[in-house]
């Protein structure tokens, strides 16, 4: 019986690595700019084309590498980060296990053109799907220039379920800015389509992260920075009255390295508790900085999940550097001593002062039992009132008259008196088959909701012009959207005006917003269709429907008329769908008359 078992060809091995290491245009990006930050650039452009299918390059003005080096670099596991496996506890760099390259040279067309300072020629490297097609001198600039062209186009299951090119170019942008925010020393741009989207000069830290997430932060971000023998932690956490429900900008770094941290975000939030509402997000960026031997990144190949030796330890000092910055900010409450109450200590002059007993004034013929006592001196006696008005009105209140209640999808013919409002939160109503219980705010979102998709769809939005227009700037990620969504934005009822870059002037918002933030409502809007990934112009339009639902939405906890709660019942029954939000969300709850009366059974 011949055996069954063989080693699989270089060319498969690297195609299989590449589903680990490349999953889409983005890894590519990730992968070559920090190869060049590793390469000491001071200098780093990103072109894009077609989302990253068509061309993806990145040029650096780093040392660059010989033509050996240069045809090592694709060879899997080449490296020159690496020796022994006790250096996987000491990295400082950005890439250590060679497979990268490897990777990207398995699945699609790569061209380097590279240079090292001090030589005359540079060479030329072509490889399509791991086969070295050409080699040869090249006159170029010093540095490196990586052209990766027709990317999977050797695994088409891989390029079939790529994402459209504004949700592919995003994940791009998110790629791109998580490299930026952490290397201010080094200039950055990115085109898209011969475009430039962003510009980064070298700068401070503070000012890459407006340059990056707009500087509307200017005035939100407040510094965290504590030093310990375990580690530095530094960086800016955003002001409590700056949080949102969605596109909060949430960032940790470790040691230059983006990743990604679900105990240490708790920590954050933690410091957060009871200074910003139940469901929304601050902002941070908060980089840590501690010795490599304390940390391991060698356990994904991404390398966004890192584990750290001292988690606790690490957490209760990231919580204390965070309350730190709030406390320093007025945001938390900090122990600080009554001016008019503190002692007057007298400043020493070499002169011996003779010593003051203190005055300190008795009234002796105060007496807290007498009832009869001066009101300057008699204790305090609880004030006068009058507990029948606390009733006031119950008697003479009229009752409803009983009436026959509807089905759940019919409208009631009497409107009278027909529902009852439960601790500002809910509406209790009857139909045929028992009670209903409704959620208010959830049902004043599905409402509004289908009122906003008919009229986007319709481009019937109606837009109540502003007094003075907003000016709105987008980040670079949020940028990317707005192309896919401007027209839904327009017929949703936003009279919108485009000022260069990524700044946009709002001149009129939908009938019916009018007490709300233009700028917030704006955000959230695209925020909502950058989360919700739209792939088709259904799904834009939805998403910016449930945007403006959820802002114009009563809240939870607001008093109702008896009009009109009746008014929103029966625009709920109206509705397509009255059980569910657009979200998923119960609306409203049955409670049958079987069950009313087994429990009072």
């Amino acid at each position: 019986m011949s055996d069954i078992i063989h080693l699989l060809p270089d060319s498969i091995a690297n195609q299989i690595a590449a589903g680990e290491v490349i999953q889409r245009p983005a890894s590519v990006v990730k992968e070559l700019v920090e190869n060049a930050i590793d390469a000491g650039a001071t200098q780093i452009k990103v072109y894009i084309k077609e989302a990253g299918r068509t061309l993806i390059q990145v040029v650096d003005d780093g040392k660059g590498m010989s033509e050996t080096d240069a045809r090592m670099a694709f060879e899997r596991h080449a490296t020159s980060k690496i020796s022994t496996a006790a250096d996987l506890f000491n990295l400082r760099t950005m890439g250590f296990r060679g497979e990268a390259l490897a990777s990207i040279a398995a699945v699609a067309h790569v061209e380097l053109r590279t240079r090292k300072p001090g030589t005359e020629l540079g060479t030329r490297l072509t490889i399509a799907a791991s086969d070295v097609r050409e080699t040869e001198a090249d006159v170029c600039d010093p540095g490196c220039s990586f052209s990766v062209k027709n990317l999977f186009f050797n695994v088409p299951a891989r390029r079939k379920f790529l994402k459209s090119n504004e949700v592919e170019f995003r994940h791009i942008v998110n790629e791109f800015e998580r490299v930026a925010l952490v290397n201010p020393q080094i200039r950055m741009a990115l085109y898209r389509d011969e475009m430039e989207l962003l510009h980064l000069p070298e700068t401070t830290l503070r000012q890459r992260i407006l340059n990056v997430c707009g500087k509307t932060l200017q005035q939100k971000l407040l510094p965290v920075d504590v030093k310990s023998s375990l580690i530095t932690i530094t960086g800016f956490t955003g002001l409590p009255e700056a949080s949102r429900k969605r596109g909060a900008m949430q960032y940790f770094f470790v040691n230059g390295r983006f990743m990604k941290h679900p105990y240490f975000h708790k920590a954050v939030m933690q410091a957060y508790e009871n200074l910003i509402p139940a469901g929304e997000m601050p902002d941070y960026f908060i980089y840590f900085t501690l010795d490599p031997a304390a940390i391991d990144v060698n356990i994904h190949p991404t390398k966004t999940e890192i584990k750290f030796e001292n988690e606790p330890s690490i957490r209760q000092i990231l919580l204390a550097a965070v309350q730190g910055a709030l406390s320093r900010s007025g945001a938390l409450p900090s122990i600080e001593f009554d001016r008019q109450g503190a002692i007057d200590i007298p400043v020493y002059t070499g002169e011996v002062q003779p010593l003051k007993m203190p005055d300190v004034t008795v009234n002796k013929d105060y007496n807290p039992f007498a009832t009869n006592a001066a009101p300057s001196t008699a204790a305090r006696r609880m004030p006068d009132f009058d507990w029948a008005k606390l009733y006031k009105g119950f008697e003479n209140e009229q009752k409803p008259e009983p009436t026959d209640a509807p089905d759940a999808d019919e409208l009631p013919e009497e409107t009278f008196h027909t529902c009852y409002q439960y601790k500002a939160k809910y509406i209790l109503t009857s139909i045929k088959s028992g009670l209903v219980v409704v959620d208010q705010r959830r049902a004043h979102i599905r409402v509004l909701f289908d009122q906003y998709l008919s009229r986007i769809r319709g481009k019937k939005g109606v837009s109540q012009q502003t007094l003075f227009p907003e000016t709105v700037e987008f980040s670079a990620s949020e940028a990317v959207m707005l192309p896919a969504i401007l027209e839904d934005l327009h017929d949703a009822g936003f009279d919108m005006e485009h000022l260069g870059n990524n700044a946009y002037a709002i001149r009129g918002i939908p009938a019916g917003s009018e007490k709300l933030n233009p700028v917030m409502l704006v955000k959230n809007a695209v925020n909502q269709a950058i989360e919700t990934g739209c792939r088709a112009p259904d799904e834009v339009s939805e998403a910016i429907a449930l945007s403006l639902a959820k802002a114009t939405a009563i809240a939870s906890g607001q008093k109702l008329s008896v009009d009109e709660m009746n008014a929103l019942i029966a625009s709920l029954f109206s509705s397509v769908s009255s059980a569910y939000t657009p979200e998923g969300k119960r609306i409203l709850s049955i409670l049958s008359d079987d069950e009313l009366i087994r429990r009072f059974k």
